[in-house]
């Protein structure tokens, strides 16, 4: 496989995400589709929004491109392309205009099956040496594929988080397959994929100039599982890798999830009680929380998600590592608890278009 073209279709890309986001908002702002701040917002000034459609048409194209120069696999790369459009369509209707649960979910179901069908289900998944049902790995992915969708949404709350989620541990996923499968071509849908979240970023990254939208998140979600559970056929070792790279969204997404419904809370509802939420408020910063978790992402999960895809280490034994420190600080945080009534009246510090601090 040739170096220099992958490195001008990551490139291109990159660039194309750039200028499609630019184009984005200055559309946006014409027509009026902004994001109006309320109680449950982590911003204080209307800011553009939809601008995750650049991730996905950047990302169609290069994977089509790929497709095209037999350097991705082309039932792999139709099926992604199908199930991301679906889900991307749906979470475009729901910026637009209001689009019920109901719908939204059967969308996610079925972009879920296509994946599926499509890359004919998964690699053998065990744990602990014990192989699963092939029926059970099915229905399991289903609910991955779903569950990872609507998570990246949940996680889409503060400035650039959701973009540097897809960039970290896609650009960690693209380095697992190089390392532990470096005859799989797998890792290239990776590689073009973090170079079109890297060109949202630069317009997505605190301050945010347009936020990524529906649209958006729910590509990058589908898109992450996608590449998670293809790593799968190619070696059990490998997907267990990639579900420690994703370990700061799945762990904070979890256990908020659990604690709001232990409260019989409408967990569909819009609220700001994630960990990083309330990591956000305490210390008034985006920025923060944000580089803080592609520390973590960078830091700590990756490199033991290098030990686990190379076999150095027990997949489960792997997995409780690289999790427990991120559980502990989820609950320090307060994943999941209700924000008190000081802080709910500060949200953290946004600049102006003119650099002026704004908010409290």
């Amino acid at each position: 496989m040739s170096v220099w073209r992958i490195t001008a279709v990551s490139v291109a890309t990159l660039l194309t995400s750039w200028a499609l986001t630019g184009m984005l908002r200055r559309y946006a702002l014409r027509r009026g589709m902004l994001d109006v701040p309320n109680e449950r917002s982590s911003h204080v000034e209307p800011t553009p929004r939809g601008g995750g459609a650049a991730i996905v048409l950047a990302t169609l194209g290069a994977v089509l491109t790929l497709a095209l120069m037999t350097m991705l696999n082309r039932r792999l790369a139709l099926g992604f392309s199908a199930a991301g459009v679906v889900v991307a369509i749906a979470g475009f209707v729901d910026d637009r205009k209001y689009f019920k649960r109901r719908w939204r979910l059967l969308s996610h179901f079925g972009a879920a099956s296509i994946l599926l069908i499509a890359v004919n289900g998964i690699g053998p998944i065990s744990i602990a040496d014990l192989e699963l049902n092939r029926w059970v790995t099915f229905l399991y992915a289903i609910l991955y594929i779903v569950w990872l969708i609507n998570l990246t949404n949940f996680m889409d709350g503060i400035d650039g988080i959701a973009a540097s989620e897809a960039l970290s541990v896609s650009a960690g996923g693209a380095l697992l397959y190089t390392i532990a499968a470096p005859q799989a071509h797998e890792w290239t849908l990776a590689l073009v994929f973090a170079a079109a979240a890297c060109g949202f970023l630069v317009w997505n990254r605190p301050p945010a100039r347009i936020f990524m939208g529906d649209v958006g998140s729910g590509f990058v979600g589908i898109a992450l599982a996608a590449m998670s559970l293809h790593a799968s056929t190619v070696s059990t070792a490998l997907f267990w890798g990639w579900l420690i790279l994703l370990g700061v969204f799945v762990v904070d997404a979890s256990m908020t999830l659990a604690r709001r419904v232990l409260r019989a809370e409408r967990v569909w509802n819009a609220h700001r009680t994630h960990a990083y939420q309330h990591a956000a408020l305490r210390w008034r910063t985006h920025g923060g929380v944000t580089l803080a978790v592609v520390c973590i992402n960078v830091f700590w999960l990756l490199p033991l998600a290098c030990l686990v895809a190379l076999r150095q280490v027990n997949e489960v034994a792997g997995l409780a590592v690289a999790y427990a420190p991120l559980v502990a600080g989820a609950a320090w945080l307060g994943a999941g608890a209700p924000i008190s009534a000081a802080s709910a009246q500060t949200r953290s510090p946004r600049r102006s278009s003119t650099g002026e601090k704004v908010g409290r």
